[in-house]
């Protein structure tokens, strides 16, 4: 049986316990036997990590220790999986330059409305917008057979380096009320290699409603096996 840790915390806004909870029963059938703890000091703790073939984390903001993130970066390095979606893996530990690299990416901004539609809640984020499969995309086991979807939600604006492989992408339209002056386009589903270890993003799963959406819980499901030791090493 494979090993699961699942790591959860940080910003209440994104429903760590819940969202988590949505995915339990799927690593069980799927024969990952699962731990959750709801503190990165797991990290940093040589005996759990070495004997986990995938981390699942939904950590927001936050802050890591530097023992912690070492000891998270060694065990990928090793062959342990990484995975996580949205604010819970792309928004994690800002701080920690090493975490950023190990991730490859990094929340910057989730663009708004139109100032004169705003209403003061997180619903002046939720644009409508379309996640693109790439052609990497078309051909890779986490986003094969996938088509291009509609989402009502935040958009998420990443910064990225060129280690990471992008299976799908978002683009940021120009708008009269924003600065910037062509369309942005950002990663939305990617992975990473990092030594023996894979690591899948996805930035959709803001909410539980879109963490329910086939097409995301699809991404997020299929990143989990595939980022596994297990699957690594097959």
């Amino acid at each position: 049986m494979a090993n699961a840790l699942v790591v959860r915390g940080g910003w209440d806004g994104h429903r760590p316990v819940e969202a988590t909870d949505l995915f339990l029963p799927f690593l069980a059938r799927n024969g990952f036997d699962v731990r959750v703890s709801d503190s990165t000091a797991v990290y940093g703790d040589p005996a759990v990590m070495t004997e986990t073939d995938l981390i699942v984390q939904c950590v927001t903001m936050s802050s890591i220790g530097r023992d912690e993130v070492a000891g998270l970066r060694e065990a990928v390095a090793a062959g342990t999986g990484f995975t996580g979606w949205h604010g819970g893996i792309a928004d994690s530990f800002r701080s920690s330059s090493d975490y950023l690299q190990l991730v490859g990416a990094q929340f910057a901004t989730h663009p708004g409305k139109e100032p004169a539609c705003r209403v003061q809640d997180e619903t002046d984020n939720f644009l409508t917008h379309t996640i693109e499969i790439t052609p990497l995309g078309r051909e890779h086991p986490i986003t094969a057979g996938l088509t291009d979807f509609t989402l009502t939600t935040e958009q998420y604006w990443v910064l990225h380096d060129d280690l990471i492989d992008v299976l799908a992408t978002t683009t940021h339209p120009v708008r009269t009320w924003h600065p910037w002056h062509r369309p942005i386009t950002s990663p939305a589903v990617w992975t990473r290699q990092w030594g023996a270890g894979r690591i899948a993003v996805s930035t959709p799963g803001h909410s539980l409603d879109v963490l329910a959406n086939p097409s995301v819980r699809t991404v997020i499901e299929r990143g989990m096996l595939w980022a596994s030791r297990t699957a690594s090493a097959s």
